[in-house]
């Protein structure tokens, strides 16, 4: 209670013209993906992220001076991933029947995406700061930093490559899965869930009750499974 207050506090005192304009863009973003049908392809976090990306460049603020006043929405990410566990606990008698499988396949295939990453990095021959950094690349952003730094990697790059993984897996997604031919919204929620974390379960979502509940199921238990195994394996593999 004491941070709300703060928080409150900080809110009241300072200018709210970040906040507004994070809000505003957002509006924007869900008003442009209706104006296109709500294409598959018609991302709304990235309208928004290429809408406040324009207006910083074309203002020449500093992005630093643009969170600070638009922290709070960060904040609300907390609670906005703790309320996935509401559309969990709808689904919950499907999760239990399910419950081994679906474990089972959040762990093949996060380590599966990881492998991936890495393959195409050192085939490439990235700098091994770079290899590290794409290891978590399919986790959400908190827990992909924490496994970039304990395992060499540069967290702010995994950061900008989970968001771009999230963005990418939410707007195909659905397409590879049609065409793979997926229809179980179990099998398409855990497979979003696994590659696209936190903005593929908003994706999943929107579609379906139980393809969200699974995303998010999905999106937990990788970001669990990942950082106690990537940090093990990583060290035996690479020392």
């Amino acid at each position: 209670m004491s941070e709300l207050g703060e928080i409150w506090v900080y809110l009241a005192r300072e200018p709210l013209a970040a906040l507004t304009a994070t809000l505003l863009a957002w509006i924007g973003a869900l008003r442009l993906q209706r104006a296109l049908g709500r294409h598959p392809l018609a991302n709304p976090v990235l309208f928004a992220v290429a809408i406040l990306a324009a207006a910083l460049l074309l203002t020449g603020i500093d992005y630093r001076a643009y969170f600070e006043g638009a922290q709070f929405v960060h904040f609300l990410l907390g609670p906005a991933t703790v309320a996935l566990a509401v559309p969990l606990h709808r689904q919950w008698a499907a999760v239990r029947r399910s419950a081994a499988l679906a474990a089972l396949s959040v762990v093949t295939g996060g380590l599966f995406a990881a492998a991936v990453g890495v393959g195409i990095a050192l085939a490439l021959r990235a700098a091994p700061e770079v290899v590290a950094s794409l290891a978590p690349r399919s986790v959400t952003t908190p827990v992909a930093m924490g496994i970039a730094e304990r395992i060499g990697g540069l967290p702010s790059l995994t950061a900008a490559l989970v968001i771009c993984s999230g963005i990418t897996g939410a707007a195909l997604g659905p397409l590879v899965l049609d065409l793979a031919r997926v229809r179980d919204m179990r099998a398409r929620g855990l497979a979003i869930g696994t590659a696209s974390h936190g903005i593929g379960t908003a994706r999943a979502l929107s579609v379906s009750a139980a393809a969200g509940a699974f995303s998010g199921l999905a999106m937990g238990l990788n970001a669990l499974a990942s950082a106690l195994l990537l940090p093990l394996l990583w060290h035996l593999v690479f020392g």
